[in-house]
């Protein structure tokens, strides 16, 4: 008697170990009862009724999902290799375990296929230059279609775009034509705009003859300082000090 009751201790006792199950924080633990949803529990230490009910895990972290790279034909004809990653997370526990078979494929099938239909979409000027636009509106896709899953996708990025070689050589030419055209126009506008303070300078010095003489004797004693330079005067540079002397001198007196 005393062994019965023994080994009636030790199975209860085993049986009690395997009906505690212990569920993280992040994860969550879908119940069946006889083969029917009956609800989530967890997180911490739950309890089965061994036999009749048994439980599936459910991760609710955000899971980080690589689009592998597929060639794409954009809008305009470029054939263009894609990879983008996407950034999803369980919502509804009870229905990404009833709804869909495995949540992960099936998102990441629907991911690869909406890719390819919205780039196809866009011209490859558009593609690279609307990245951010682009992103969004394959994220709001993949997020309807997995709606029903329990599933929300909060991001979807594009992350490389290989382009043929000779796309790549025409690319660069176009960007070389554009930066010289830049500098090109850099140049022009600095000589409009030297051009138009010469002018003011001109019509500075016409008005004013002593500032012309003056500027001369500036320009040479600039060139005194050097002294293996050679200064050759001129034979009306006299003439021309002389006036410019006088008028100073005549200024003086007034």
């Amino acid at each position: 008697m005393n062994f019965l009751i023994l080994y009636i201790a030790i199975a209860l006792i085993i049986v009690l170990f395997y009906s505690l199950r212990v569920i993280k924080q992040y994860e969550r633990a879908v119940i069946f009862f006889l083969g029917k949803c009956i609800g989530t529990r967890g997180p911490g230490l739950i309890f089965l009724i061994p036999i009749f009910e048994n439980m599936v895990r459910v991760s609710l972290r955000t899971v980080t999902m690589d689009i592998p790279s597929q060639k794409i034909i954009t809008k305009d004809n470029v054939s263009i290799d894609i990879a983008a990653v996407a950034y999803y997370h369980i919502v509804d526990s009870v229905k990404s375990v009833i709804a869909i078979e495995d949540v992960f494929s099936a998102v990441n099938q629907i991911s690869q296929t909406t890719v390819r239909n919205v780039v196809g979409q866009f011209q490859l000027d558009q593609l690279l230059s609307q990245t951010v636009d682009i992103n969004n509106q394959i994220k709001n896709v993949i997020d309807n279609h997995t709606e029903p899953w329990g599933v929300q996708v909060t991001a979807v990025e594009i992350k490389d775009i290989v382009l043929p070689e000779n796309m790549q050589r025409a690319m660069a030419k176009e960007a070389e034509a554009e930066r010289e055209r830049r500098a090109k126009i850099v140049a022009a506008q600095g000589e409009f705009q030297a051009a138009e303070k010469l002018g003011q300078a001109a019509d500075l010095i016409a008005s004013h003859p002593v500032a012309l003489q003056l500027r001369t004797l500036q320009t040479m004693a600039e060139i005194s300082v050097e002294k293996n330079s050679t200064i050759i005067f001129p034979a009306q540079f006299m003439t021309t000090v002389k006036e410019a002397m006088d008028i100073i001198k005549s200024d003086a007196n007034k």
